[in-house]
Parts: structure tokens; C-alpha cells; sequence
């Protein structure tokens, strides 16, 4: 028997680069995973966040040949943290017809539901910015860092691709030992010369700043002191996220945590130095292997949604 469309279900995830969608049925079996453009909650942005999410969830239900409304719509979206915003934004997507029930819930929330559905936990996420979420044993989440590249990210991408180039600028002129980063950063941006490299710095967008982490990772690797010493403080930056939400935890108990986002890819330095860093401080910390997806949190949200009226 063909599957009517109410026994579809999809999970977005809306955040500040992109929204992606995904579309399952009612054993949560994907039949289509789409990224749109950014769906994040910004300050008299609501509209636009709206309709990039419409605007994905819709593309997605193309892709997977549904014509009609899917039974439950679950959206966990940056800059929602508030009921306000988490309210306003589900009218919109109510308005816009686009699921039978419709439920807004934060980016914590559908990250951590992904990774430990409704257990207690922590995750830490590293790319070009840095935040860390628990869920404590009572089901309160917590969040620790998130606040951006001026004031905080560090332990980031951003924050690692910093302090490259003040490594860089300080071998330059004497202030600090020579390294390898000079040639792999030049290199990278096509500099020539220190002011050639002044020159793209001062116009670098925080994106481009943070994608000189994975140079710092490989000039470790390599054995460069330097770059081993700059990813050691980015990991002990990030075990400072973890150490802070450890504390909404009963003691003596072990407590899982996930790691995820580039910058903790498997293999590279700062994970492994994190990880290390965490085993000495904080030894009933057990990392775990999941895989962070955060659309798939949303998933599982939406076919509770659906089996129970709520979320």
C-alpha cells in the first residue's frame, strides 16, 4: 500500500550558514536531504527565516515525491532561544501550510537529541566558532561559549587561525620563534611578503581567518612546535566549555560527551589533545562515537510529534 502523505515527517536544521532539511517516512527511513539558505533567527529577520525554511522543507518534499502535507514538521533553529522568537517562528510555518503540526525548538535542542536523544549528556562543537550544550539528568539543557568571534569562539577555527597569523607576525619581526606557519600561510593566501600579508589580514573575513586552523593542524602534525603549541591552547580552550557544563552534573557519575565540527574531526591534533586533556582533567568524561546530525534530531522530534500532539 502507498504511504499517504501524512506519514511523512521532516527535521530541519536552521542555521546562521545554511537550512537543510530532511524527509522521512514513518519508520525514518530518508527519502530526501536538501540544504537551502540560512534559516537562523536574526534580530527583525523573522520573515527571511521563514521563508528560507519553507522554501527548503518544500524543495525537499519535491525531491522526495510528496505532493501532500507531511504529518509533523520539527524545526530547531539558531537564535531561537527564546519563546518569543520559537512562537513567531512557528505561526510563520504554520501560516505557510507547509505540515499538518508544526513545532520550533532551539539548535540545542535537535543537536543533542540526535546524539543522545532524551538522555543526559554534553556535546561540544567546533568549526569556525565553538559552543558546548548539556542536557543535565533532570533535562535542563545548559550552554557554554557560543558568543561569537569577538567575544568568544575560542578554541575555534577563528581562534586557532588567529593566533596563526600572530604567530606568523611575531616570527616576522623577532617576537617569537620561527615556524613553519610563515611559508604554509603565504602560501595560502598568496602573500609574498609580511605586507602582502597585512594587507589580506586587515580585509579577512572571520571565515577566512578560520580556515587557516587547518594549516595550524597540518604544521603540528608535522612537528612544528609552534603549531603544537597554538593547538594545544585551542584544546585546552575548548576542555574550559566542558569543564564549565561537568558542573551541572552529579559528581562521581560518568558522563558521556560527543564531539563534532571540524576543527574535532577524528585523527586531527586539537582532538586529540582535547581528548587527552579531558582523560587527565575530568577522567568520568566518556567520549562517545555517534555521529552529531542535528536534522535527524529533528526527525526523531517530529515523529514524537506526531505519534503524541507534542513535542
Amino acid at each position: 500500500m502507498t504511504q499517504q502523505p501524512t506519514e511523512f515527517l521532516v527535521g530541519v536544521d536552521a542555521g546562521g550558514s545554511h537550512t537543510e532539511a530532511v524527509v522521512a517516512d514513518a519508520l525514518l527511513t530518508i527519502r530526501a536531504r536538501v540544504r537551502g539558505a540560512a534559516g537562523a533567527v536574526r534580530p527583525g529577520g523573522l520573515p527571511a527565516a521563514a521563508r528560507a525554511i519553507v522554501g527548503t522543507v518544500r524543495q525537499a518534499l519535491t525531491e522526495a515525491g510528496i505532493t501532500g502535507l507531511p504529518g509533523a514538521l520539527v524545526v530547531g533553529a539558531a537564535g531561537a532561544g527564546r519563546e518569543q522568537e520559537r512562537r513567531a517562528l512557528g505561526d510563520a510555518l504554520a501560516e505557510a501550510h507547509v505540515a499538518h503540526r508544526v513545532e520550533v525548538t532551539t539548535d540545542a535542542a535537535i543537536a543533542l537529541e540526535s546524539v543522545f536523544r532524551q538522555a543526559a549528556g554534553i556535546l561540544l562543537i567546533a568549526g569556525s566558532g565553538s559552543i558546548a550544550y548539556a542536557r543535565d539528568p533532570s533535562g535542563v539543557v545548559w550552554r557554554a561559549g557560543g558568543l561569537g568571534w569577538q567575544l568568544g569562539d575560542e578554541g575555534s577555527g577563528y581562534y586557532l587561525g588567529r593566533a596563526v597569523l600572530a604567530a606568523v607576525g611575531k616570527a616576522a619581526d623577532g617576537r617569537g620563534p620561527a615556524t613553519a606557519l610563515a611559508a604554509a600561510v603565504s602560501r595560502h593566501v598568496g602573500a609574498d611578503s609580511l605586507d602582502g600579508l597585512v594587507h589580506w589580514s586587515s580585509a579577512a573575513s572571520p571565515g577566512a581567518v578560520a580556515a587557516l586552523a587547518k594549516i595550524a593542524q597540518q604544521a603540528a602534525r608535522g612537528g612544528d612546535r609552534v603549531a603544537q603549541t597554538l593547538v594545544e591552547a585551542a584544546a585546552a580552550e575548548l576542555a574550559q566549555h566542558v569543564l564549565a557544563l561537568l558542573q551541572r552534573f552529579p559528581t562521581e557519575t560518568v558522563v558521556p560527551i560527543a564531539l563534532a565540527g571540524g576543527i574535532l574531526t577524528p585523527g586531527f591534533p586539537v582532538r586529540d589533545a582535547l581528548v587527552a586533556a579531558l582523560a587527565e582533567r575530568a577522567p568520568r568524561l566518556s567520549v562517545v562515537s555517534q555521529e552529531v546530525d542535528p536534522p535527524r534530531g529533528a526527525l526523531a522530534l517530529a515523529a514524537h510529534l506526531a505519534a503524541t500532539g507534542s513535542g
